[in-house]
């Protein structure tokens, strides 16, 4: 973790850590959403919904209430939060038939949540059809479809790009990897959804009730700093900051 990165990090009192990315204060909640107070805004990524009805779809039986679980932490960080522009990174929804597939009052929760506020979705690699789809189909959803999206010294995307030779990605805001982080504790492997920042870029954790994750020392995320990131790590109370050395 550089020294810059480091004199940034604050707690909260809510166990959230506040950091400086590209100069923009960002605080990473212990939901895994982002919260940016200069703008009044909070971004989740990779909710995923309907991830269940879709695997039951194709025969595995998983519990139907991943859409319900993920719209609950939501509404919380919403009710926690009251902000003004909600924005969601991409793979929303699962694959190109879940908007039709969700529960009435799961899809009546989102007319609610988006209700007086600014409601953004970026397309993501599982749902750039679906949000297209719905779209067509007389704008069903609540909010506003967008591609990339800056907010002061930050983009926002789904996907983060490849780290050029002559671009360091500065002020990228990205989803997409699911990055979890994976340390030895007490005599065991404890392996947490995390963020994965530099100061300069930061990937967000899935938000999603069903989605798994990738090690952030897997070349995917790791090639994506020119030197090693600090992992801010999802506890049950508060976000964990994690040297890079101490990854396995």
């Amino acid at each position: 973790m550089n020294a810059a990165l480091r004199q940034s990090l604050a707690r909260k009192v809510c166990g959230s850590l506040s950091v400086l990315v590209a100069g923009e204060a960002c605080v990473l909640r212990c939901s895994g959403a982002l919260w940016l107070p200069a703008h009044g805004a909070l971004v989740a990524a990779d909710l995923h919904l309907e991830k269940g009805s879709a695997f039951a779809m194709r025969g595995q039986m998983l519990p139907p209430y991943d859409s319900r679980a993920t719209l609950d932490r939501l509404e919380a960080e919403i009710a926690a939060l009251d902000p003004a522009t909600v924005i969601l990174l991409g793979d929303s929804f699962h694959d190109t038939r879940a908007i039709p597939r969700m529960a009435a009052d799961d899809r009546a929760r989102l007319d609610r949540l988006a209700e007086g506020r600014d409601w953004l979705w970026l397309e993501g690699n599982h749902d750039r059809e679906a949000l297209a789809r719905d779209a067509e189909a007389a704008g069903r959803l609540p909010g506003r479809i967008v591609g990339d999206l800056s907010l002061g010294g930050l983009r926002l995307v789904h996907e983060p790009e490849a780290l050029g030779a002559d671009d360091d990605r500065r002020g990228e805001v990205a989803g997409h990897l699911h990055p979890c982080a994976r340390v030895a504790a007490y005599g065991r492997g404890v392996r947490r959804a995390c963020f994965v920042t530099d100061g300069s870029r930061l990937i967000l954790p899935a938000f999603g009730a069903f989605t798994g994750g990738l090690n952030v020392r897997d070349p995917a995320i790791a090639g994506l700093f020119a030197a090693p990131p600090m992992a801010a790590a999802l506890g049950r109370d508060r976000v964990h900051a994690l040297e890079w050395s101490r990854l396995n």
